[in-house]
């Protein structure tokens, strides 16, 4: 039996000499690099150079020390072979049993401050070492590869034994490990240069550097996609950590939206889920008046369906950040002007346009360009605690079929309905679950968003709806706002005078301040003879409905339409509760969690 051969070549010396004292003990022949061989001598143990089988000495000032033949051969060589001991006999290279590496401190050294220079960075990277580890790892059924140091004891007490399948599965591990570590290295190498060469002036842009995460605590951070330039690119203002959540949702959001209708598309997103979401649909006088757009006159496509959106929920609307599925016009714009937001994304805007988002906020105002071709990976990760999550990206595509199975008496589906179903299923996709939402004339009117409870969901959704509705009331569109009362301060006394809330003390004083004279609380009578009028409203839930009290609550907004999955035990009741109000149920059979 030929004498075991291990390389060692580490940066991290930790436990090294225990290691090396190991091997000798186990009869192994130990060969060295550099500053390795020197500290394993200092210990008083013998050990070899790797130039001693090479025959070549380190050059380049250390930038080579392993890459050659006698190294890779011997560790890539296949002795159950015939043919590959033959090659090893031609060339007169003895097979090399372990290898023991770990790697230059990149990420430690590029973190340091002052930063280093490029050209310091780079001597950091290891090319050497992570071919050590690669091929070893590469041909663990027979060599082993150590890249940490906490896993010399347990590779001590396997090796030299019998190879059972304890010591395989252990050499397995240690492979895993290996090709881990190196990928990980890489990661850490790529995100680097990314960030040198592939960032903001240079183009391409593929990364780019963030003012904070979430919270302004959390630094660094940073978006960026490994193989491919990044989708958007700021034409005004530069986006944040939630700006980007909020916009890449709302985008996808508006052009699912608007390939599964065929008409422009508009979100208004808040911290991860819509406060509004709508297609197209012309508006009537009231809306209008309702949503502050009566003085623009007729309205364009997408300038309506932007109207709808946050006309829907205008208190949560309020710093939202807005997606359009197209070009942004200037009358868009006039609306978006007009209004608290943080930004918008569009696949285009007009000069005009333009013009008018960029004067926003000083010039600050994130105006984002969107690719309309880009395709995300199928594959989406993300991590929870350090863990890494995985999973297909939801592209399912919500259309006309997924609501044929109709599970009520009654099944007639006019296109009106079908239409808002579409936008209200789609709407749930891009929503924190659990969530319900209320849609009526190709916009969301209500959406309960990220409640436990499903119940909690349709009441949240129909308090939304009932608020949108009384904003529509005649006495409501006539309240007597004094000259120069700003729209937020108009929509949060509305939105007080329709709740109905008492108010005291310094609260009823602001709120009366901004009228010029007080208005009378709406009756009961008149709120009930109100919430009469509103019919034929589509209620979608992003899965099944556990008891029939979502249904009753939702009948009390004026649900005509629902679309949900089943799955409960009380999907019979729930039907049973839909059809005592006349409803029409459309059994979907697809689950839209979103997390």
């Amino acid at each position: 039996m030929t004498q075991p051969t291990a390389i060692l070549s580490v940066y991290d010396k930790t436990n090294l000499i225990e290691l090396a004292q190991g091997l000798a003990a186990k009869g192994v022949r130990l060969l060295g690099s550099g500053g390795t061989a020197r500290a394993v001598r200092a210990a008083g143990l013998e050990i070899g150079d790797v130039s001693d089988i090479t025959q070549a000495p380190e050059m380049l000032q250390g930038r080579v020390k392993t890459l050659h033949p006698a190294v890779h051969g011997g560790i890539l060589a296949r002795t159950s072979l015939e043919s590959d001991r033959a090659d090893l006999d031609a060339q007169q290279i003895a097979p090399i049993d372990i290898v023991v590496c770990n790697l230059y401190p990149f990420e430690e050294t590029v973190a340091k401050d002052p930063a280093p220079t490029l050209a310091q960075a780079v001597e950091e990277v290891d090319i050497g070492g992570v071919t050590l580890i690669r091929a070893a790892a590469k041909n663990h059924e027979r060599v082993w590869v150590l890249c940490d140091p906490s896993d010399y004891a347990t590779f001590l007490t396997q090796f030299g034994g019998e190879d059972n399948d304890t010591a395989k599965q252990c050499r397995e591990r240690f492979a895993l490990k290996g090709f881990t570590h190196t990928a990980h290295y890489d990661t850490a190498i790529s995100q680097y240069f990314r960030q040198q060469y592939a960032s903001p002036p240079r183009e391409p842009v593929q990364q780019i550097t963030l003012r904070y995460g979430a919270n302004p605590h959390q630094k660094p951070a940073c978006a960026y996609l490994p193989e491919r330039e990044l989708p958007f690119k700021a034409l005004s203002g530069s986006p944040g950590y939630i700006n980007l959540l909020d916009g890449l949702n709302a985008w996808g959001l508006v052009k699912e939206l608007s390939e599964a209708t065929q008409r422009p598309a508009a979100a208004s997103f808040k911290h991860v889920s819509p406060a509004g979401a709508a297609v197209a649909v012309p508006l009537t006088e009231t809306e209008a008046k309702a949503y502050f757009v009566a003085d623009l006159g007729p309205l364009s496509d997408l300038a309506t369906a932007y109207a709808r959106a946050r006309g829907a929920d205008r208190m949560s609307s309020f710093g939202d950040f807005i997606a359009l599925s197209h070009t942004c016009d200037e009358q868009t714009a006039r609306i978006i002007s007009r209004e608290v937001s943080d930004g918008v994304i569009a696949p285009g805007f007009e000069p005009a346009a333009l013009e008018l988002l960029a004067a926003k906020k000083s010039g600050k105002y994130c105006v984002l360009q969107m690719d309309p071709a880009y395709v995300p990976d199928v594959t989406e990760t993300r991590q929870v605690y350090g863990v890494t999550l995985q999973q297909r990206r939801n592209d399912l595509k919500v259309t006309p079929d997924l609501f044929k199975e109709r599970v009520s008496a009654l099944k007639d589906l006019p296109d009106s309905a079908l239409l808002d179903m579409i936008v209200a299923t789609i709407a749930l996709k891009y929503t924190q679950s659990n969530s319900v939402c209320y849609a009526l004339h190709g916009q969301v009117i209500g959406l309960g968003a990220g409640q436990q409870s499903r119940i909690h969901c349709t009441r949240l959704a129909g308090g939304k709806t009932d608020n949108w509705w009384l904003r529509q009331h005649p006495r409501v569109l006539a309240l007597p706002f004094k000259k120069g009362t700003k729209r937020p301060d108009k929509s949060n006394a509305i939105d007080l005078f329709v709740e109905g809330t008492p108010l005291r003390g310094e609260e009823r004083v602001q709120w009366e301040s901004v009228f010029e004279t007080v208005p009378e609380p709406l009756s009961q009578e008149e709120r009930a003879q109100h919430a009469a009028a509103l019919q034929n409203v589509v209620v979608a839930s992003d899965a099944f409905f556990p008891f029939p009290d979502n249904v009753f609550r939702a009948a009390r907004s004026g649900a005509k339409y629902i679309a949900a999955p089943g799955g409960s035990v009380m999907d019979d009741a729930c039907v049973a509760a839909a059809d005592a109000h006349n409803m029409v149920v459309a059994r979907t059979n697809v689950r839209l969690f979103h997390h």
